[in-house]
């Protein structure tokens, strides 16, 4: 099963036409646009495609990272060097294995061209990739770091996918699971100081992100809040 490239923030219509034709080159489609800066579509997008004119026309807009990703059970973020976020960092040859072997739907996030991703979007993930290159000159252009990974994907050994013991639930039903958590916590008075709400959830979902509930557990989970819920009232 493919993964989905999920351009966060993505800046000029000429990049998303870039990584459209790296996509096409290495057999890639499921291209996904969280909240694009122009628009969607934008017309500078379609000449540097060079002709990958289906994956941008199957692209696909989303409000936030969150929704994009709804349907991933294996979530993947790119950035050099993470820091303050303790997720497991892997090269794209493994990642790419990884999604290969376990056959599982897999969404990719790369940040916008000037700044790439917020510690936020980091945390929303499960694992880090970070692409090999030269200390002294290590920034890679948005195309040049989704070829890496396509290019990875098309050359990975295309074994029979191996079902995972435990398959982690898609990233939607742990997003519900996180605000049912929250509006709980809230209601419980458990965010103080208020200016502190931020941070903690930050923390609260990057441990839930690192666990890779299954959907029965996140069910169980989410059993157990109401409970305690009742037992308050």
């Amino acid at each position: 099963m493919e993964p989905a490239i999920i351009l966060v923030r993505p800046q000029l219509g000429m990049n998303i036409g870039m990584v459209a034709r790296a996509m096409a080159n290495f057999g890639l489609s499921d291209l996904r646009l969280v909240a694009p800066r122009d628009g969607w579509p934008n017309p500078d997008a379609g000449p540097p495609a060079a002709g990958a004119d289906h994956v941008l026309d199957g692209a696909r807009t989303f409000g936030t990272v969150h929704e994009a990703l709804a349907d991933c059970s294996l979530t993947f973020a790119t950035a050099f060097r993470p820091r303050d976020v303790m997720k497991p960092v892997i090269s794209p040859r493994q990642a790419m294995q990884d999604i290969r072997t376990q056959g599982l739907k897999a969404g990719i996030l790369f940040g916008p061209e000037r700044s790439g991703l917020l510690t936020a979007d980091l945390i929303s993930v499960q694992t880090i990739i970070t692409i090999p290159a030269s200390p002294d000159f290590a920034s890679l252009n948005l195309a040049q770091a989704v070829l890496v990974l396509a290019y990875e994907w098309f050359g990975a050994e295309a074994v029979p996918p191996v079902s995972p013991a435990r398959e982690p639930a898609p990233h939607g039903e742990l997003q519900g699971l996180l605000g049912h958590l929250f509006a709980a916590l809230d209601q419980a008075g458990y965010f103080h100081p208020p200016h502190r709400t931020a941070a903690t959830q930050r923390t609260l979902a990057g441990i839930m992100s690192a666990a890779r509930f299954t959907s029965d557990e996140v069910r169980t989970l989410r059993g157990v809040i109401r409970a305690l819920a009742r037992t308050r009232g």
